[in-house]
């Protein structure tokens, strides 16, 4: 389970701001952030699957991925972590890519995922659940959003909390004030409260719901510790400058690393992207 928070093209210096918490055993084999083979993506990685939760390229493209909470999934399905990998190798826009995943995403578990791209301007969402419906792809308005494990802006107890949070906090900074995207992590993405038992969605067990309901997640299972072992702060200024800081936790220990980089939007004509 993850949950993150996001502003969409709503800062004047900052079209692109986000805070991500990743939840997952801690004994999983993971990279932190990092440049990837090639030296085109940014992102973390998951080492049993190979995917990621959120990455990003040089170009300005950007890619993050929640699981969506059910009570059974499938063992054979494909892994959700190569969606937003799958997205930022591809030369297709966020409504291309969107477009092409619905012929296949009954092949995955459930998930939310958000494709975007600095240059033109465009995000899109897109689920695979619940079930009973038509796969969600929609444009992603202006505005400021919380992604956690049902539809994107549902109206869980922590997402609404996060949210109003963030707001709160972002407001505090003046309009041409640089945004210490660090320290509002620190702030808001450490939260452990949790949410009364009859907020709950009741999907599945309600004491591992209760365990879920918090921004920062830490709980321990017959199958080890499992909870929030990566916090990310991504920032994408008008300037072009970005910043990539992530927190995680490895062989038991917390440490930080932070990536600077500069964005080069790719022109694209037709098919060819330069």
């Amino acid at each position: 389970m993850c949950i993150a928070v996001f502003a969409w093209q709503v800062h004047p210096l900052y079209p692109f701001l986000l805070l991500l918490n990743r939840d997952e055993y801690h004994h999983r084999p993971t990279k932190a952030v990092g440049w990837w083979e090639g030296g085109e993506i940014l992102g973390g990685r998951d080492e049993v699957a190979g995917g990621t939760w959120l990455a990003c390229t040089r170009g300005g493209r950007v890619s993050f991925l929640t699981n969506v909470l059910e009570l059974h999934t499938l063992p054979e399905a494909k892994t959700r972590g190569d969606l937003p990998l799958r997205f930022l190798e591809s030369n297709k826009s966020p409504e291309e890519f969107a477009k092409e995943l619905v012929k296949e995403v009954h092949e995955y578990n459930g998930f939310n995922l958000i494709t975007l791209d600095i240059s033109s301007k465009t995000m899109f969402y897109i689920s695979n659940r619940p079930k009973s419906e038509p796969p969600t792809v929609q444009q992603v308005q202006p505005g400021i959003h919380v992604l956690s494990n049902a539809k994107l802006d549902s109206p869980w107890p922590k997402a609404q909390r996060l949210k109003f949070n963030f707001k709160k906090l972002l407001s505090a900074y003046d309009k041409d004030e640089d945004i210490p995207m660090k320290d509002m992590m620190d702030k808001l993405m450490r939260d452990t409260m949790k949410a009364e038992k009859s907020q709950l969605p009741n999907i599945c067990s309600i004491d591992w719901e209760h365990n879920l309901s918090s921004i920062f997640v830490e709980v321990d299972t017959p199958l080890g510790r499992y909870g929030t072992r990566s916090m990310i702060a991504l920032s994408i200024k008008d300037t072009e400058e970005a910043s990539f800081h992530e927190t995680y936790i490895e062989r038991g220990f917390w440490w930080e690393k932070t990536v600077d980089y500069y964005v080069t939007p790719q022109v694209k004509i037709k098919d060819i992207v330069f």
